[in-house]
C-alpha cells in the first residue's frame, strides 16, 4: 500500500443509482481529491518523517473503551451533517471537547471531513492541545496518507468504513494504522460488512445505525448484529442514540461503547447534555443489575 488513494471502492456499482445512493461515492470522490492536493503540498515521505517524531499513544483509545463497570461514551464534535444540515452555527470544537472531557467522555470523536461536515484536521490538533482524552479522527479514510495526518495531528484512533473500501484495502489500512500506533474503529452496517471487519482483524467494531446511502436511522441494526460480534471485540453502537434507555438496553445486549454526536450538538450545552445522559444511564444500569441479581436469587430460592 502506498500513499495513493483508493480508486475502486467496494461500493461502486453495487447499489441502484439515486441521489441518496450516490452520497457515499460523492463524499469519497471529494476525499480523494482533497488528499491528492494535500499530498502534492507535503509528500508522503515528508509526512512520515513528521509522524515518526510523534510520541506514541498506542492503545489509549482501546483501553478507554474497554474499561468495565461504566457506560462508555465517545462524544462527537460535528458542526454539520448531510442528513440534518448545520447542527451548530457557533461551532467551537475546543470548547465542546473541553466540556465533554469534564463531563466524563471516555473518548472524543472529531469530524475532519470538510465538504459535507465542515470539519478540518486542524480541529484535532486544537483539541489535542486542550484535552488528554483519547481522540478519534472521524473521516472517510481511503489512504495511508490520512493515517499519517491523524498521527501527526495527535489522534489516538481513526475510523475505517467497510462500505468505503474493498476488503483487501481495509485490511492494509487497518494494519498500517496499527503499525503507526493508531487504534481503529471499523464501521459496519450489516452482517456481510461485519464479517469483512472481523476478517480484517478489527478489534473495535462499530455498528452504524444510520445508512450512509439513505441516511435513515434504524437501531435494529445494532440489535441484529451484536450476535455476530466475536467475544474479544469491543462492540460500539453509533448514530440515533438519544436516551439513557437506549444505552442501557444496548449495553445489556453486549455493546461496550456508544458514539453520540447529533444529540449533543443540538443541545444548548453539549457537555452538560453528556453529563446528564451518563448520570441517567448509570442509574439505569444499576437498577438493571439489581433487578437481575434479585431475579437470580429468586431462581435459586425456587431450586
Amino acid at each position: 500500500m502506498t500513499g495513493s488513494v483508493v480508486r475502486n471502492p467496494q461500493t461502486a456499482g453495487r447499489h441502484p443509482r439515486s441521489h441518496d445512493a450516490d452520497l457515499l461515492e460523492t463524499i469519497i470522490a471529494a476525499t480523494r481529491r482533497i488528499v491528492e492536493v494535500r499530498q502534492a503540498a507535503e509528500p508522503l515521505a515528508v509526512l512520515k518523517e513528521r509522524a515518526a517524531g510523534m510520541a506514541s499513544r498506542a492503545g489509549r483509545f482501546h483501553a478507554a473503551l474497554a474499561r468495565a463497570g461504566r457506560i462508555t461514551v465517545i462524544a462527537e464534535c460535528k458542526r454539520r451533517s448531510p442528513s440534518r444540515g448545520v447542527l451548530r452555527a457557533e461551532y467551537d470544537p475546543v470548547a465542546i471537547a473541553t466540556g465533554y472531557a469534564a463531563a466524563g467522555a471516555a473518548a472524543i470523536s472529531i469530524l475532519t471531513e470538510p465538504t459535507f461536515f465542515d470539519g478540518a484536521l486542524e480541529h484535532v490538533k486544537a483539541v489535542r492541545a486542550a484535552v488528554d482524552v483519547p481522540l478519534l479522527r472521524k473521516d472517510f479514510i481511503v489512504s495511508e496518507y490520512q493515517l499519517l495526518e491523524a498521527k501527526t495531528a495527535g489522534a489516538d484512533a481513526v475510523l475505517l468504513i467497510v462500505a468505503a473500501l474493498r476488503p483487501a484495502e481495509l485490511k492494509v489500512l487497518h494494519d498500517h494504522a496499527r503499525r503507526y500506533g493508531l487504534d481503529v474503529l471499523v464501521e459496519v452496517h450489516d452482517a456481510r460488512e461485519l464479517a469483512i471487519a472481523v476478517d480484517a482483524g478489527g478489534r473495535i467494531i462499530g455498528v452504524n445505525n444510520r445508512s450512509l446511502r439513505t441516511l435513515e436511522v434504524d437501531l435494529h441494526a445494532s440489535d441484529e448484529l451484536i450476535a455476530g460480534m466475536p467475544a474479544d471485540v469491543i462492540a460500539v453502537s453509533e448514530s440515533g442514540l438519544r436516551t439513557s434507555e437506549d444505552l442501557v438496553r444496548l449495553r445489556n445486549l453486549g455493546y461496550r461503547a456508544f458514539l453520540i454526536g447529533e444529540a449533543f450538538m443540538t443541545a444548548a450545552d453539549p457537555g452538560s447534555a453528556l453529563e446528564s445522559l451518563l448520570a441517567s444511564a448509570a442509574l439505569g444500569t444499576k437498577d438493571t443489575e439489581v433487578t437481575k441479581d434479585t431475579e437470580q436469587k429468586a431462581i435459586r430460592g425456587r431450586t
